[in-house]
């Protein structure tokens, strides 16, 4: 089998989650955030985009409802020993299936948590999901009870994370090697990403954002490259992923003569990142982070170039995106604990002046300050 924890981990996890389940006095959860599985059991599979359904009873008992395509890959990665295939045809209801088996499994007329907020549960299965439950059990939503369990990560996880932070690093020397007049951004893409799979790491969540020129103002990738000129600017957001465990960086890099505006865009990302790391405390909230950022955009006449979120959670991530619960934004109340792993992006962007500057960084949180992961200090860069 192909589990990335010793089996103590998972049933630590389980114990947890049994925990928060009896808390809110739920019979049953249903799993749909491929996140979620992969943390309780290894699952591990791009097989999301279809139907499936973890369900996890009060009774330690999991059953997996799944297509054929994905038997054999929760039987080679995970701890799940039963698995149930919905059978793909014509007008097919898989939530059909996964009713008849919640009725094997006893739970007509209990409290079943189901996690809606995610991309592996999509609009028209939901609907289909609920209209099949509604007669069959009381419905409570779920969404939160595993991001909240596995925002705080084990010593097991954090040796993951220590390892893609490596990447990390290994992925912005690549391409600091690269980036030059007159060098692609494809290549400078392809080094990057090369270099996170010569160290056994793995395909992130989300693409690596490579934006020169006016696109360096961008924070999502696109389709297209282009090749970088004299007096130039680019950013760049990556990550290194070890184990499906993300740790995430950001850069803005200038080529040739920097233009006022770049200095000044820096000096104020840098502080807010600084503001940002004092902030990031046990007993915080995420809200309060955020407003430390916002504060010092603010207190040098940048507030309209930030952006409304400054960061967010990583962890174990698939596609299509590696950020996780919960968010740097205004009044987000959740708090911050130790052994949190937390990306801060101090992103600012003059559409005026065509002047990007980002400058981001990835900590685990501890007791005190934050421990940054990466080896590479910020810096205001330039070639």
């Amino acid at each position: 089998m192909a589990l990335h924890f010793e089996r103590s981990e998972f049933d630590a996890r389980m114990d947890r989650l049994q925990a928060a389940m009896a808390a809110d006095k739920l019979d049953a959860v249903l799993l749909f955030s491929q996140e979620s599985m992969y943390w309780l059991t290894g699952y591990d599979t791009f097989g999301f985009v279809f139907f499936q359904c973890l369900v996890v009873s009060k009774e330690r008992r999991m059953a997996l409802l799944t297509r054929s395509a994905d038997l054999r890959q929760a039987r080679h990665t995970s701890t799940i020993d039963e698995i149930i295939v919905w059978t793909d045809r014509a007008n097919v209801d898989p939530t059909k299936a996964l009713k008849d088996h919640l009725f094997e499994m006893d739970l007509l007329g209990g409290r079943i948590g189901v996690e809606y907020d995610t991309h592996g549960l999509t609009a028209q299965n939901g609907r289909l999901l609920d209209d099949q439950l509604r007669s069959f059990a009381t419905i409570e939503d779920a969404s939160l009870m595993v991001p909240r369990l596995k925002a705080v990560k084990s010593p097991a996880e954090i040796a993951h994370v220590r390892q893609a932070a490596k990447l990390t690093d290994a992925a912005w020397e690549a391409a600091m090697a690269r980036i030059e007049t007159g060098a692609d951004e494809g290549e400078i893409l392809a080094a990057m990403q090369g270099a996170v799979f010569a160290a056994g790491g793995d395909y992130p969540a989300n693409e690596f954002v490579v934006g020169s020129g006016d696109d360096a103002m961008l924070v999502r990738s696109h389709s297209g490259r282009r090749r970088l000129e004299a007096d130039d600017q680019i950013t760049l957001e990556f990550a290194g992923v070890w184990r499906r465990y993300h740790v995430a960086m950001m850069e803005t890099v200038v080529l040739g003569t920097p233009r006022p505006r770049h200095g000044e865009l820096y000096e104020t990302a840098a502080e807010a990142l600084a503001a940002v790391t004092e902030a990031m405390r046990p007993g915080n909230t995420f809200g309060a982070v955020f407003d430390a950022h916002a504060r010092v955009c603010q207190e040098h006449g940048m507030n309209g170039l930030r952006l409304n979120a400054c960061g967010y959670s990583l962890g174990a991530s698939f596609a299509p995106s590696w950020m996780q619960w919960p968010m740097f934004y205004h009044a987000n109340s959740a708090i911050i604990e130790p052994d949190m792993v937390l990306f801060a992006h101090m992103v600012l962007v003059d559409p005026e002046s065509h002047t990007a500057m980002a400058l981001g960084r990835t900590y685990l949180t501890t007791e005190a300050e934050p421990e940054p992961l990466s080896a590479i200090p910020p810096a205001f860069l330039t070639r």
